[in-house]
């Protein structure tokens, strides 16, 4: 298996959304209107995109499609909610639990409106995770170390949407990486990101 290779039909998200779920309780109240890599996000609306997504794949693992797998996540700007410091964390662990079942990863489901295969949710479930907890881990300058098993299956992902002509409705356009760069930063990069991006006060 090659340096970013992964295959995701025995991925455990539990890892990854644990470390996204200590990124968030670490956002200070004050920083809720900073910038993030995001262009149209602040704090505020990346954490709660983060818990729409949380409870959309966690839906979307357990074939309960409805309202939140329904909702495509360009609807409506999202924000936090009063409760979110203890609703994000119970969704992250309630997604996680989902996509344990082998379930999850077989037959159709739905995400963002969309029907794909469940093997393909789970994948993107994953990418969601290692990046936008990277975003607010930027965001509100903290330390930030991915599950690796996540991380390579993002990788996958990113490096064969490449020259994907539909890519562009739902990621930027490439940053260039260094080959040689981690392996973190050239999934950032292949996001449409810059893996150099820093908050105002970090910079």
């Amino acid at each position: 298996m090659g340096d970013g290779e992964s295959t995701a039909s025995t991925l455990d998200l539990g890892p990854q959304a644990l470390i996204v779920a200590r990124v968030a309780d670490a956002v200070r109240e004050d920083q809720l209107e900073d910038a993030t890599p995001c262009p149209d996000y602040a704090v505020r609306h990346l954490v709660g995109h983060l818990t729409g997504l949380a409870a959309a794949f966690r839906d979307a693992g357990r074939k309960d499609l409805g309202a939140t797998t329904d909702t495509a996540p360009t609807a409506a700007l999202p924000d936090v909610t009063p409760g979110w410091r203890g609703e994000l964390p119970k969704l992250l662990v309630e997604l996680a639990e989902a996509w344990r079942d082998p379930a999850a990863w077989t037959g159709q489901t739905r995400a963002g409106g969309v029907d794909l295969p469940g093997e393909i949710a789970g994948i993107v479930a994953a990418d969601e995770l290692v990046v936008h907890g990277w975003d607010l881990a930027r965001a509100t300058g903290q330390e930030y170390v991915p599950d690796e098993a996540a991380l390579r299956v993002a990788y996958g992902m990113l490096a064969a949407s490449v020259d994907d002509p539909s890519r562009g409705s739902i990621f930027g356009p490439v940053v260039a990486v260094p080959e040689r760069a981690p392996l973190l930063d050239r999934v950032i990069g292949l996001s449409g990101r810059d893996p150099g991006w820093r908050a105002a006060g970090e910079r």
